[in-house]
């Protein structure tokens, strides 16, 4: 399963997520300002809990 971390171009909101969560926020947006976002707002991690 691969980790992300999404970063909202928009609000800034910066989190870890799975793929999951990945694919409910490309087709719904930020969860915290609600705007679209694209591939472009992950980027690949190996861990979680560390920073980007």
């Amino acid at each position: 399963m691969a980790e992300y971390w999404f970063t909202c171009p928009e609000c800034g909101a910066h989190v870890a997520v799975d793929d999951g969560a990945r694919e409910r926020l490309l087709s719904a947006g930020c969860a915290v300002c609600g705007v679209p976002v694209g591939p472009a707002a992950f980027t690949e991690s190996n861990t979680f809990g560390t920073s980007a």
